[in-house]
């Protein structure tokens, strides 16, 4: 569920970065009352995102906004197509205007990348989920889009989940060792956490297997063949994640193995941006 104060928050900032001490050329050629119509027009195809929070941007600069969604979040769209219209403060609708299409552009990038993932295995049980690639202060945001596109989000931040990754296996003294430490950890400070451990081959694999005390085991550059052969080995017992060299062309094939979680980075750190263009309506 969004943060709708953590939201409230980024745009004032967002905005407060952009505007400093004032729209100096809105404010010289635009009348402080004056009133605009425009709308959102899309020059690209992909699936939207942002309008919600466009209408939240600009209603909190113009509380008496008059705004129309005329294609939701989600939604395919291309070419020409007309996303919302709105009624809005000249000045205001100026003010805010590089930062919702700055923000929309860039969902819209996420949104589209994941949905294309998502319809490669949507006739399967895997989930597609995110990772912490993303952008700084802007996480939030960016997993909203990958949620509207169609995947799902993993964890939110290094506070909770624990991701025994290789530096900490490596850090300590191995597998069985980090497992025992996290266990004590979350008990001496009174923690619920899922635990993941990331495994590098199926010699770590059987390692943990033995150890146990985990619910997720993650399957890091694992070839097909090995992948197969580690989620037959696993049977069930925990729950089996992919991850490290998967891309649109071979996503599938990952699916096939059985595995229960594929993690893709890609959905946010190569996600591109959609052209989209906020138009005034000549008075």
């Amino acid at each position: 569920m969004l943060n709708e104060k953590k939201l409230d928050l980024f745009i004032t900032e967002a905005l407060a970065e952009d505007v400093g001490a004032g729209d100096h050329t809105s404010n010289a050629c635009i009348d402080q009352s004056k009133r605009s119509n425009a709308y959102l027009l899309v020059k690209d195809i992909g699936v939207l995102a942002g309008v919600e929070l466009a209408e939240k941007i600009f209603r909190k600069l113009d509380p008496d906004l008059e705004f129309k969604a005329i294609i939701t979040d989600g939604t395919d769209i291309k070419t020409g197509d007309i996303a919302f219209e709105m009624n809005c403060n000249t000045r205001k609708m100026l003010m805010g205007e590089r930062l919702v299409l700055n923000l929309m552009q860039r969902m819209s990038g996420i949104a589209t990348m994941s949905s294309r993932f998502a319809v490669e295995v949507e006739d399967l049980s895997v989930k597609i989920l995110d990772t912490r690639k993303t952008s700084p202060l802007l996480r939030f945001l960016e997993k909203w889009a990958v949620k509207i596109g169609g995947c799902h989000n993993y964890r939110s931040g290094l506070y909770d989940r624990i991701m025994i990754k290789d530096n900490h296996i490596d850090s300590c003294n191995g597998i069985e060792d980090a497992i025992y430490k996290v266990h004590d950890y979350l008990k001496d400070n009174d923690l619920d956490l899922a635990i993941t451990i990331e495994v590098r081959n199926l010699v770590e694999l059987h390692r943990v297997i033995q150890t146990g005390g985990v619910h997720r085991i993650m399957l890091d550059n694992f070839e097909l063949p090995l992948l197969r052969e580690a989620v037959n080995t696993i049977d069930k017992k925990f729950e089996t994640e992919a991850s490290g060299g998967i891309h649109l062309r071979n996503i599938r094939e990952f699916a096939l193995t059985g595995v229960d979680f594929i993690s893709v980075g890609a959905l946010t750190h190569s996600a591109g941006s959609l052209d989209l263009s906020l138009k005034t309506v000549k008075s």
